[in-house]
């Protein structure tokens, strides 16, 4: 195996990333590259390095060689490296090879054979993705993802690298056939091969993560400088580069600015002193929170809204109705509660069936007052009325769906 040659592939294919995708050209620079032991089947990444089975990348065309490149570069820039959490790392490598594939395809790369892409997985995100993979899954992640990944005690490993057998082709299958006992072209290099890199301590992640950040914004600064930043990536530049807070806080924040409070200047009391000064008064404001049963909504999370919205309520005087609905409403599923009254969850939901949101809407509008605002937690699949009500409606939604108006905060 020539290894300069696969690195000049390597290389090649960059700088046309560089020329033609300036944005993804600059992410794959941030990683140099390493030929790696035989410990790396394909291709793999530490957040600081490009690691890649010589074998492998000689085997791939330009096209394919460059979704590699990509593909890495893209687990580093979004930071999936530090993201996993306490989550099962077999499916969070799997949630973030799915996140990438089909992004990168949709752009117009080929993938290598085998290669899994999921389109029903399009325009998600790791987190997203996740719980929607089974846990008994047996599919293998394209690379390695070594960033918090444990080496192993692998026969097939040598303290220098690449054994003379690890490369495919350079295995010797004509012994006794009048070879003689020289050493193969793998085991004379095997010396400049990399060993498997250890995993990030969590410092090491915290800084990495930064610094990634800093790489995105700045590789998107210089696509759009040359007019080459559009599509799914700049999308995805949005949504990764604003600040990143939890829907409860989003939620907290949008509910705290309905508080009415507003200072009153009535007639002081003759107490008062010489100074008569504006005294800040609240008033109460009535919130409807629509919560949609139509199955596609598990028990756990609508147990988790509703704590969320209590929570919510015991800061500010807030009454609550709350209203259950899939596509049909049922008047036996609508609750009140008042300021005072602590948000209790009903025995049960109902629910089950298909998602249609213009009962609620219709219900509001034959009461006698319209609330100071609706909050609709769904999976937004549904039949949306074809106008927008006079009063603030807010969408907590789980997955990725569009909605036609109304404020939007994404769940998971």
């Amino acid at each position: 195996m020539d290894l300069e040659m696969v690195e000049a592939k390597l290389t090649k294919a960059r700088t046309q990333l560089i020329l033609d995708k300036p944005f993804l050209g600059n992410l794959v620079l941030r990683l140099p590259l390493k030929a790696a032991g035989s410990w790396c089947k394909t291709s793999a990444t530490d957040a600081k390095s490009f690691y890649y089975n010589p074998s492998f990348i000689d085997k791939l065309n330009n096209h394919q060689t460059k979704f590699v490149l990509i593909h890495e570069a893209l687990h580093c820039a979004l930071t999936h490296f530090s993201r996993r959490g306490n989550r099962d790392k077999h499916k969070w490598d799997l949630a973030c090879d799915f996140a990438i594939n089909p992004l990168l395809v949709k752009e117009g790369f080929r993938p290598p054979l085998d290669v899994p892409i999921f389109s029903k997985y399009e325009s998600m995100i790791a987190e997203e993705i996740y719980p929607m993979i089974d846990d008994s899954i047996d599919t293998e992640p394209m690379d390695q993802h070594l960033y918090d990944d444990d080496p192993k005690d692998d026969a097939d490993e040598s303290d220098g690298g690449m054994r003379e057998d690890s490369l495919e082709g350079e295995k010797d299958n004509t012994s006794g056939k009048g070879q003689d006992n020289k050493p193969s072209s793998a085991n004379a290099n095997s010396e400049g091969l990399a060993k498997q890199p250890p995993p990030l301590t969590p410092d090491e992640m915290q800084t990495l993560s930064g610094q990634w950040q800093k790489n995105l914004a700045s590789s998107a600064q210089l696509a759009q400088q040359a007019g080459k930043l559009e599509g799914e990536f700049a999308k995805l530049i949005d949504f990764f580069l604003q600040p990143q807070l939890s829907w409860q806080s989003l939620l907290a924040q949008y509910m705290s600015t309905l508080a009415r409070d507003d200072f009153s200047y009535a007639r002081a009391s003759r107490r008062s002193g010489d100074a008569i000064l504006p005294s800040l008064r609240s008033s109460q404001i009535d919130v409807s929170v629509a919560i949609d049963t139509s199955g596609s909504i598990s028990q756990e999370e609508i147990n988790e809204f509703v704590s969320e919205i209590n929570a919510i309520k015991s800061n500010m005087r807030a009454s609550i109705t709350l209203i259950a609905c899939d596509e049909k409403l049922d008047s036996k599923l609508i609750w009140r509660f008042e300021a005072w009254d602590e948000l209790q969850f009903p025995v049960s939901l109902g629910g089950g069936k298909g998602t249609n949101f213009n009962p609620v809407f219709d219900y509001i509008e034959q009461q006698d007052a319209h609330p100071s605002v609706l909050v609709y937690f769904t999976d937004a699949k549904g039949k949306f009325p074809e106008f927008e009500p006079s009063y603030p409606v807010m969408w907590l939604v789980k997955g990725k769906e569009p909605i036609p108006w109304g404020s939007r905060i994404q769940l998971n």
